[in-house]
């Protein structure tokens, strides 16, 4: 029988990957995603360590969202105030903050804790279809 090996974070070797979300299912996009940031596509995946890679979503505001959710869905934020909970529908956040609705998304199928943060924090999201991380040569992927 052979040994496990554990992944270490500072052999990691990180790679970039450009997503388009023209046309895309919002919650099947977002599962991708969480996917490659969280790093299980790899073989070396590793739980309790970051091995995920860069993502960066272009067309955001292309995303789709199915059935009535653009009217139905809600998004709820509270100041920490009495009265202080705002409630916004998917729709309205999509025009009005498309990247907030992916980042969202996909933060909410990450672990919970400093890993999960760490691994949010390789999220790239950009309304347009053009984002500045050409110098990393991001590889397109698709789902």
């Amino acid at each position: 029988m052979g040994t496990t090996k554990s992944a270490k974070a500072n052999e990691i070797e990180r790679r970039w990957f450009v997503v388009d979300a023209s046309n895309q299912s919002l919650g099947r996009l977002a599962s991708e995603v969480a996917k490659i940031l969280r790093g299980k596509h790899r073989p070396e995946y590793t739980p309790h360590v970051d091995t995920g890679d860069f993502v960066i979503v272009v067309n955001a505001e292309k995303v789709g969202l199915t059935g009535n959710k653009t009217r139905d869905k809600m998004y709820y934020n509270h100041s920490g105030y009495p009265g202080g909970l705002r409630a916004e529908a998917a729709g309205d956040l999509l025009a009005r903050r498309p990247t907030v609705l992916i980042e969202r998304a996909v933060r909410g199928m990450l672990p919970k804790n400093s890993l999960g943060r760490a691994m949010g924090k390789k999220l790239k999201v950009y309304a347009g279809a053009s984002h500045p991380h050409t110098a990393q040569k991001p590889e397109p992927l698709s789902f």
